[in-house]
């Protein structure tokens, strides 16, 4: 279909905005990964579609046209870890201190990185991974290689520089095939509508109130495991309960400083990774509980 009658789908006011359809969305973003609409359009069609906003269907078509560019890989007993694009402003990532603490736990971590998207401008996994050594049991993926085609569609984002639809569906790309995966969301509202677009994908599938948006625990959150589209199990998990006192920052961090925090952890750091460790192994149903986890790591 001519993409025009994408951007008119989504740009044209409240009273005249459609839905796309599932079959419509995945043209349309197949239409914007081939980039055989203008670049002008694909901005255009995306801050519509941001503003409109986006439906599940959508989301889905849209997932559905990326499947058909992901190199993928098998990578048996992994947890695939869905993190923001846009990087963490404010804390160091804990994922590389989780994956020492689970080496010997039969569970593989997958990450995924790319140049910074936008809107939060912070360090991202690309950053990290690219400038550590990382343990055998954690798998980063870098989508230059391994979705091309969304990579490419950078330069595009950063001059839009706004969160659209994109920054949704690339949190899990299913790269590594694992039958486990979490991601992290902000509010309870969007507990349904993340299930509704990932949880078929995995064998299990859970959501966190993570810092900064990541599917890392820092503080006093909920952890929600979709036992189906419209029901979930809600776990309250206190780090306090487990001996842990970490104190969270708001100020802006350097990449200097997170990888110095990653290779010279405190002591209250390592307890709040184990702690994360604990809450993949109850995910991945190596654990009973929580509890049950963080006492086999104990």
């Amino acid at each position: 279909m001519n993409f025009k009658t994408y951007i008119h789908a989504v740009g044209t006011g409240v009273k005249t905005n459609r839905d796309l359809t599932l079959q419509e969305s995945q043209d349309m973003m197949q239409q914007i990964l081939e980039q055989t609409a203008s670049r002008e359009q694909i901005a255009a069609f995306l801050l519509g579609w941001r503003l409109k906003p986006e439906t599940v269907d959508e989301f889905l078509g849209a997932l559905l046209a990326c499947d058909k560019y992901i190199k993928r890989v098998n990578i048996r007993n992994s947890i695939e870890l869905g993190y923001p694009f846009d990087g963490k402003a404010n804390n160091s990532y804990i994922f590389p201190l989780v994956s020492k603490i689970l080496q010997n736990s039969g569970l593989d971590l997958v990450v995924m990185g790319d140049d910074i998207q936008p809107a939060k401008d912070g360090i991202t996994i690309k950053d990290i991974c690219t400038n550590i050594k990382l343990n055998p049991n954690l798998h980063y993926f870098d989508r230059a290689d391994f979705c091309p085609p969304m990579h490419k569609l950078t330069d595009i984002r950063i001059k839009l520089g706004l969160r659209t639809g994109l920054n949704t569906i690339e949190k899990l790309s299913l790269v590594a095939n694992s039958d486990y995966a979490i991601t992290g969301v902000f509010h309870k509202p969007f507990l349904q509508r993340y299930t509704k677009i990932f949880a078929n994908r995995y064998k299990r599938f859970a959501l966190i109130q993570g810092n900064e948006g990541t599917p890392e625990l820092f503080s006093k959150g909920r952890l929600w495991i979709a036992e189906n589209e419209d029901n979930f199990k809600e776990f309250v998990i206190d780090p306090e309960y487990y001996g842990i006192n970490y104190k969270k920052s708001w100020d802006k961090i350097t990449l200097e400083e997170s990888i110095a925090q990653i290779n010279n952890p405190s002591d209250e750091y390592l307890k709040l990774a184990k702690l994360n460790a604990a809450l993949y192994l109850f995910v991945a149903q190596k654990a009973k509980s929580v509890n049950e986890a963080f006492e086999i790591l104990e």
